[in-house]
This record gives structure tokens, sequence and C-alpha cells, in this order.
């Protein structure tokens, strides 16, 4: 009995199954390119944040002459009269009054009231209304009684919008004229805009 025995002969360096570390030249060309691409991107990414976010010191700066404005507006007296007026501390309606304080809304009553007069200064919440800095006699933004612009503040821009706002949402159960809304838009460097919004309520007749 005559066994046929058919023994395999494998070539040294050769093998049906070509197994190989690493990558190939096309794998590391295809890798490039992505991480390439994608790099391009987060670096896009990072120069439009870059262009487009307020500096936070700017944003902070900004949010700080905001408040200090609002500050002192609501710290205005708010009656039917004009501080000024003989009447301001009795007055129970405009009639009373020689300069009521809705006069203007936008401008000061009267008019020859200044933020920085020593002598004739800005004395109600009215009085703000349609104010801004630069103007006014300030080159900048100005502390209260003094018309010179504070140093380093020169991009920073400052206005005041007032409203009445009374009759309406959480004010309904008052006049219209009764509650003032005091809008802030202040505008800095790197296209900062911060706006800020304030209310005040009168308390006739006292101030």
């Amino acid at each position: 009995m005559h066994h046929n025995k058919h023994h395999s002969h494998r070539q040294p360096g050769k093998s049906g199954i070509c197994s190989q570390g690493g990558f190939s030249l096309v794998e590391m060309v295809v890798f490039m390119v992505i991480v390439t691409t994608a790099i391009a991107g987060v670096i896009g990414a990072l120069s439009f944040m870059g262009r487009h976010s307020a500096d936070p010191l700017v944003r902070k700066q900004a949010i700080a002459i905001a408040e200090s404005l609002m500050q002192e507006i609501q710290q205005m007296p708010f009656t039917f009269c004009d501080p000024d007026d003989p009447n301001a501390s009795t007055a129970t309606g405009y009639g009373d009054c020689a300069n009521p304080q809705n006069a203007t809304l936008n401008g000061p009553t009267p008019s020859t009231e200044s933020r920085y007069s020593a002598t004739d200064p800005f004395d109600n919440v009215a009085d703000y209304g349609g104010f801004a800095m630069p103007g006014g006699g300030c080159a900048g933004i100005c502390r209260i009684g003094n018309a010179t612009a504070l140093p380093g503040l020169n991009p920073y821009a400052a206005s005041v919008a007032i409203s009445q706002v009374g009759a309406s949402g959480a004010f309904s159960a008052l006049p219209a004229d009764a509650v003032l809304q005091i809008v802030i838009t202040v505008t800095g460097p790197a296209d900062t805009t911060i706006r800020l919004t304030g209310y005040r309520v009168r308390y006739a007749p006292r101030i």
C-alpha cells in the first residue's frame, strides 16, 4: 500500500497572507491631509473668535461705566415737580408745579441744567433722557460735576434713554407716568456693547 504524501514547500520570504506593520504611504498621506485640514479649521475658528470676542477687561470696564451711571441716575429725585420747584415736596400732581418733572424725557428741565454745572446741575431722573458721553461738555467719559474726561476711557461712549413704562406688565397697577425705565448703553473697543436697564418709581409727594 503506497501512501502518496504531498508536501507543501514554501519558499522563504513568501507567504499566502501578507502581514505588514505600520502604515502604508497612502495611509500616511491621507492621515496628514485630514490632520492638516482639522488644524486649519481650529486655527480659523480661534481667529474668528479672537476678532469678534470682546476683551474681558474691556467688557468689565464697559459694565463699570454703565453701572456707575445707572446708580447715579436712580439716586436722583423723582416727584411731580423739578426738585428746584418750591412745591416739590408737597405737590400731588403736575398742576401743583411751576416746573413739572415730566416736561420732557429727552433732556433736562429746565434746559439750562448740566450734569457738570456746580450751580445748575442735573437734579432729577428725567434730566438724563437723551444724555450722552462724549457730549454735553465732556470729551469722553466724565464724572458728575466734572467735565474733565477720565484718562484711558476715550474709546468708550455712553448714552441714556428714559421712557414711561407704568400701566403695563409688572407696573400695571401704577399710572404710566409713575414709572420710568432707564436704559444705559455703553460701547467700547472690539465691538463691545453693554446695555443696562433699570427702573425708578415715583413716591409722591416724597422724593
